[in-house]
């Protein structure tokens, strides 16, 4: 459990006003003191994260923010912490003693957002645990209630939470018969995370898995002696986007083939508006700059994807000077209007709400945004061919 990744986990963000029990709540939700809890007014500072199992939904991730209303001298910083957190929250709960201004102007600020909200009305005095419609009542800082307080939250999240969190789309298992084949392309060089394979790979086996179909797995070295070696052609191909050239010149037209890159972006993202931002790359002109949005933070190799290899087939395939910024984790620039176009990595480890909010963020400011997989398609010039499995 602890080892799945923040991007298949539900992230529940705690909000309120300082001191109105967020972190006791938290403590008291996974059973240990994670968050601090003090008397001092803004004790929360950073955003707390605390992974844990809540049956039956499976992973969660809680978020313990920062409280408004802090009138400390980091209060702004604080609170631009809490209200960036709401771009990921899958679920808002709302931790307050009684309604009041504070409390409307943090619900309203969850209704905009389009959170699903759980008040958590927290009694100073011992008393029962009560389940209200969208909420419930409780003391936070009643240990010997903890399990019917996770009983009585686990109830009402149950009701509220996104649809496509209980039944998740399928990754691939969708595009091809059950019974039937998948043959991965899966490159093993020296950015290959070692003894493992990266998170797009497991999560596309695992689905097949589900799904009920067959798997072959080889190097792009490989590729075409397992191809031939098959007596029926696989029903889907799969590869890295850094060898989806190499995949389309080998793979039969009529064998449909895509990347792990794009399944992603159909998965967690906006395919219609990453395919319309691939386009918008041609219309680049000298000195227009470009983000490139890695959703995790690593130490980049010399030959790295998002800051050596695509900028460097960009310049090349367009012929112009480009100039390329880079953000990484969960940090998003906020003045977007200064770039011609945003390339968002595959976002394996964040949420589908934390990509869908960056769409939405690049479209407001009237800014084209695809992803790595997409990008690369494109400049190689086999993005219509890649983009075949998901046509209506």
């Amino acid at each position: 459990m602890q080892s799945t990744s923040k991007g298949l986990r539900l992230q529940i963000a705690i909000l309120g006003k300082v001191n109105a029990g967020k972190s006791s709540f938290l403590n008291l939700m996974v059973g240990q003191e994670v968050s601090i809890v003090s008397e001092v007014k803004g004790t929360t500072t950073d955003v707390v994260e605390k992974a844990q199992e809540l049956h039956p939904l499976g992973p969660v991730l809680w978020l313990d923010t920062a409280g408004f209303g802090d009138k400390t001298a980091l209060s702004n910083k604080r609170l631009e912490k809490t209200i960036k957190v709401l771009d990921r929250a899958d679920v808002a709960v709302l931790v307050c003693d009684e309604e009041e201004t504070i409390e409307k102007e943090i619900e309203e600020l969850v209704q905009n957002k389009n959170i699903p909200l759980i008040k958590v009305f927290n009694k100073k005095e011992n008393c029962d645990v009560k389940v209200l419609e969208n909420g419930l009542v409780l003391n936070v800082s009643n240990l010997s209630k903890r399990s019917e307080a996770i009983s009585a939250f686990e109830e009402v999240l149950l009701k509220v939470c996104p649809e496509d969190f209980l039944t998740p789309p399928a990754m691939l298992s969708d595009l091809a018969p059950k019974g039937g084949l998948v043959l991965m392309i899966v490159p093993i060089d020296y950015e290959a995370p070692k003894g493992r394979l990266i998170l797009p790979q497991v999560q596309a086996i695992r689905d097949c898995l589900d799904g009920g179909q067959m798997m072959m797995v080889a190097k792009e070295t490989e590729y075409k002696k397992a191809l031939d070696g098959l007596k029926i052609k696989p029903d889907l191909v799969v590869c890295d986007s850094q060898v989806v050239k190499f995949m389309v010149e080998n793979t039969p037209k009529e064998v449909r083939c895509t990347t792990f890159s794009i399944l992603m972006a159909r998965l967690k993202g906006d395919l219609k508006a990453f395919a319309k931002g691939a386009e918008a790359i041609w219309d680049l002109q000298d000195g227009d700059k470009v983000l490139i949005a890695e959703s995790c933070t690593h130490h980049a190799s010399d030959d790295d994807i998002g800051t050596v290899k695509i900028p460097n087939l960009m310049k090349k395939k367009t012929g112009k000077n480009l100039v390329f910024e880079h953000v990484s984790g969960c940090d998003f620039k906020t003045n977007l209007k200064d770039y011609k176009l945003i390339v968002q990595c595959g976002g394996c480890t964040q949420n589908r709400r934390a990509i869908l909010s960056r769409i939405a963020a690049a479209q407001n400011a009237g800014v084209y945004i695809t992803n790595y997989g997409i990008c690369l398609s494109e400049l190689n010039g086999v993005l219509k061919r890649v983009l075949e499995p998901f046509q209506e």
